[in-house]
């Protein structure tokens, strides 16, 4: 179990999703998961966060736009305003600016230099995941991208990363510290869909576990597959066409 109580500048530290349907994402999620939740009310947008174990793993909210919905990935940063200046010289797209978020926190959405979405989060009340890398919780993030260098150039200007891993997957990392993947986008994404962030959550066993994300409803994209020296992974659907991935 990692228990969370700071995360560094840089670092992922949160994930949410906008659902048509949230009490029923909320439903899957918390069969498959394990999670509860609470709504923050209607101030907040009827934001609701997910809890396993009494600690705050993830947030599912009302979709803000039509379309198939999306997990969000947030980084974590010391000063927002900043982090979104360099965005900009970098070539990204601010679609939020900076806004606080009552006593939460401050973020801005950003659209990177080849399409994908990644949100800041400059932590006040609201730390993030206060779980992470165990069952349940999340565990890892990783951009498919259209074009490897590109992306490792914008999210290495804005974020600080520095890169390892091997030709055709770039590892991010943190003072050393692997924190993300970078991958050529696969064949099997459609055209239409843009670069983006797959979002990874811990599992108990990866069959089991797709077997129940299939019996609850899930489409299967990717079945149960090893990562030498790794783990073992699996990619799907959610009910309502979100994208996740199942590790261990």
């Amino acid at each position: 179990m990692a228990e969370m109580t700071r995360y560094e500048h840089g670092v992922p530290s949160w994930v949410d999703m906008g659902a048509p349907d949230p009490q029923a994402a909320l439903a899957f999620y918390g069969e498959l998961l394990g999670w509860t939740g609470q709504d923050m009310g209607e101030e907040a947008g009827h934001y609701t966060i997910a809890s396993r174990n009494g600690k705050m793993v993830a947030a599912i909210s009302p979709a803000q736009q039509p379309g198939p919905p999306w997990w969000s990935t947030y980084i974590n940063v010391d000063d927002v305003d900043q982090v979104t200046k360099k965005a900009e010289a970098a070539g990204g797209e601010v679609i939020v600016a900076p806004m606080d978020v009552m006593t939460a926190g401050r973020m801005a959405i950003y659209r990177d230099t080849t399409g994908a979405f990644i949100s800041a989060w400059q932590p006040r009340d609201h730390l993030g995941a206060q779980l992470v890398d165990e069952p349940g919780a999340f565990t890892w993030c990783e951009l498919a991208t259209s074009d490897l260098e590109k992306s490792k150039r914008f999210y290495g200007d804005v974020f600080g990363w520095g890169w390892g891993g091997a030709p055709g997957y770039a590892e991010a990392q943190v003072s050393g510290r692997t924190i993300a993947g970078v991958m050529p986008r696969p064949e099997m994404i459609p055209a239409e869909v843009p670069d983006n962030w797959l979002v990874y959550f811990g599992a108990s066993d990866v069959d089991t576990d797709a077997a129940k994300a299939q019996s609850l409803g899930a489409s299967q994209l990717v079945e149960p597959t090893d990562i030498p020296n790794m783990g073992r992974f699996a990619v799907f659907l959610d009910p309502q066409g979100a994208a996740f991935a199942l590790y261990k």
